[in-house]
């Protein structure tokens, strides 16, 4: 695969429409390295997110996030079209960092700035968050180390679901392709994760 030009900042192209995908995909298939690297490009930074927020480590991220793309390009031959490129890339990076996890048992860390508590009925969370006076400081290093707690204490599906969809801010329908079920095992896991969540951080709040 190509690296990029050295010393040129350069701007994350937008995700291409299904049909340009579909044609990369297709030159890729061929063994066209230049199509495969810019489906890389168009999706390598989401990717990385996701992976971040599950492991709390950046060299971790970095190598799974490669090694997602190289076993992508390894079984891209596989891929039938049932789904978009990018959710089923997805659903590689996906598995790949949960085996991680329970191999390594690593810490997931989550931003108190990312997750979506359904702020409007939590205002003491909301004026804990966003009053960063130095007085606050002090608060929001626990609260942080108190949500990194309750997000451990969640199982890898219901932590997952929260990252995906309170994170990376994908839909619904799209996080039930990546996680194989239906919407409806989406949103009932999004549910408890959040109440699970709330309840902690109610507790500390309290």
């Amino acid at each position: 695969m190509s690296n990029p030009a050295p010393a040129k900042e350069t701007v994350r192209p937008s995700a291409p429409d299904a049909s340009q995908e579909v044609a990369l995909v297709h030159r890729a298939k061929r063994g066209d390295l230049a199509a495969y690297d810019d489906l890389i490009r168009c999706y390598q930074e989401r990717i990385y997110a996701t992976i971040y927020h599950m492991t709390s480590n950046h060299e971790d991220a970095n190598d799974l996030a490669q090694d997602t793309f190289i076993k992508a390009f390894q079984a891209l031959n596989s891929f039938k079209g049932g789904s978009s490129f990018y959710t089923w890339v997805y659903r590689i990076a996906v598995n790949k960092t949960i085996n991680f996890l329970k191999q390594r048992k690593n810490r997931t860390h989550l931003s108190l700035n990312d997750l979506d508590f359904n702020a409007e009925n939590d205002p003491d969370l909301v004026a804990l968050v966003s009053d960063k006076t130095p007085r606050r400081e002090a608060q929001l290093a626990e609260l942080q180390k108190k949500l990194n707690e309750a997000m451990q204490q969640l199982s890898e599906p219901h932590r997952l679901v929260v990252t995906l969809h309170d994170v990376q801010g994908l839909a619904h329908e799209e996080i039930a392709q990546i996680m194989d079920c239906n919407v409806g095992t989406v949103r009932s896991r999004l549910f408890y994760a959040r109440q699970q969540l709330q309840a902690t951080m109610s507790d500390y709040l309290k």
